[in-house]
């Protein structure tokens, strides 16, 4: 049988699928980075090698290995070595410091743990050092090497654990999500096979390469034969020299990052920012439809938004050929094999790319109901064409006189207004009301500064119930949020903002 994407997403492990690419399109780049290019055939040769390297140190099938690199060609290398190996590896964000590094290898009783040095004016080596981790090793350019005569045979299953991740801890304190290799080829085959991708295209990479979306997006790469641009420090305008040079026709990351591309296309609204771009997609935050209608009429590209978490890489995800109502409304639907579940407005899930639980026993029986279907706290329904909408996060519901008000409801609404840059809606705790409804905006660039008064009067305008006007408004420069694929920190608002209320920020919502 001729080996195509859907073919290819059958392959046990990450490092067969690695073989059987390098065997179909070895002289293929598979990572640009600056003026450097890696091919599918390297991948495979140096990986070896890498994993031969990291034999010789002790490393052996199963060891626990934790890397905290940045978003790099060797870090690729590295990764995929340890696939090959079949080690069990632990991902931990770059920008994370000693609270969540200390308790992710204590978590995961790593055995080795891989860092970039001093990268960014922060010495990963000494806070490693500092927290007392085990087989502390640098791997920014250097990689450890070896004869890979000496390696034993690759893993021949992909159903063990071998991946421990960290939930984005937004709203608690990190959890260690276990995957294997088939859940992870799974969800990059979601992603791959919805966006209706060619090997003439070629991505991006600009979030951490430690995220999640690093396998989604490179399961993608492997099963259609394409290249991705690697960033290793994204930042608007400086990152769009790299999108131009290589070509970059898909882009994305997140809501947060279609902004950031928005606001570079206002500043020369008459020539395209990226004139190769055809595609943003991405995911791991809500996108307000008005942001999807933006994209498309200003910079001339189609958007595809989709639904996924730690715990599954890819749920659902918008396709190209989707009506313009279900791109801007929905989250696309889910691939074969995915099982969603409605379950009192509980967004329930079950398929192989679901993770196997979590580090702590006690928190994967919570996360499971009893029929094997994993609780997401997220809400939504759907449609009659498969389609998911998210309403919100269960625990993003704000109660106010026993009466549910959905946060994202306000946001999406807030969002489509001019002065509004980005908007975050949370529920304060009020003794009266039992909470009360607080909005943190963050301005457009020059526009002018937002009242309570402004933002209720636009709201009635749109029609919104009065007993969901907010009560308080809060204008802040920036939104609080994670380094990954910058997720508003909501926990941080409701911790900023719990103290007691500014009179003048109050507003007299009629009672019903």
């Amino acid at each position: 049988m001729t080996d195509t994407p859907h073919t290819l997403s059958s392959a046990r492990t990450l490092w067969e699928l690695v073989e059987r690419r390098a065997r179909l399109t070895a002289g293929r780049p598979v990572f640009l980075q600056d003026d450097r290019a890696l091919t599918f055939g390297e991948l495979r040769a140096r990986a070896e090698r890498v994993a031969a390297g990291l034999y010789g140190m002790g490393v052996r099938p199963g060891t626990v290995v934790a890397w905290q690199l940045p978003t790099r060609i060797e870090t690729a290398l590295l990764s995929f070595a340890l696939a090959r190996l079949g080690a069990v590896q632990t991902p931990v964000i770059p920008f994370y410091r000693d609270r969540e590094v200390g308790f992710a290898l204590r978590e995961s009783k790593a055995e080795f743990f891989a860092v970039p040095g001093t990268w960014r004016g922060f010495d990963h080596t000494g806070m490693a050092r500092r927290l007392g981790a085990k087989g502390v090793f640098e791997a920014y350019d250097d990689l450890p090497d070896g004869d890979p005569d000496v390696l034993p045979p690759p893993p021949a299953e992909g159903t063990s654990v071998r991946w421990i991740y960290w939930t984005s801890g937004t709203t608690s304190d990190p959890k260690g999500v276990l995957h294997t290799d088939r859940s992870l080829i799974a969800g990059g085959s979601c992603l791959a096979h919805a966006l209706h991708l060619t090997a003439a295209d070629v991505g991006s990479m600009a979030f951490p390469y430690a995220h999640i979306a690093g396998p989604d997006y490179t399961v993608m790469l492997l099963l259609y034969g394409f290249p991705a641009v690697m960033f290793e420090q994204f930042a608007l305008p400086d990152a769009l020299e790299g999108y131009r040079r290589h070509g970059v026709t898909v882009a994305g990351g997140s809501t947060a990052f279609y902004s950031m591309f928005l606001a570079e296309q206002r500043r020369q609204p008459d020539t395209p920012v990226i004139p190769t771009l055809r595609l943003l997609a991405g995911g791991g935050a809500p996108k307000p439809p008005e942001v999807y209608h933006a994209v498309v009429r200003e910079m001339g590209v189609q958007l595809t938004h989709g639904y996924g978490m730690t715990e599954v890489p890819m749920i659902t995800m918008g396709s190209p050929d989707d009506t313009t109502e279900n791109l801007a409304t929905t989250e696309g639907r889910p691939p074969a094999g995915m099982e969603i579940r409605i379950v009192d407005g509980e967004v329930r899930l079950r398929g192989e790319a679901v993770c196997q639980g979590y580090l702590d026993p006690a928190q994967t029986a919570e996360a499971f109901d009893e029929e094997g279907f994993l609780r997401t706290g997220d809400l939504g329904y759907l449609t009659e064409t498969g389609h998911l909408v998210l309403t919100g996060r269960a625990k993003d519901v704000i109660i106010r006189k026993g009466e549910n008000i959905s946060a994202k409801e306000i946001e999406d609404l807030l969002a489509a207004h001019p002065a509004v840059g980005d908007v975050a809606v949370v529920g304060l705790p009020d003794a009266e009301r039992g909470e009360l409804v607080c909005a943190v905006l963050e301005p457009a660039p020059g526009a002018a500064r937002l009242t309570l008064a402004d933002v209720v009067s636009y709201l009635r305008a749109e029609g919104l119930s009065v007993h969901k006007l907010p009560e308080r408004l809060e204008v802040v420069d920036a939104l609080p949020r994670n380094e990954t694929l910058r997720k508003v920190l909501k926990y941080k608002l409701r911790e900023r903002y719990s103290g007691p209320s500014v009179p003048e920020r109050r507003s007299a919502i009629p009672e019903r």
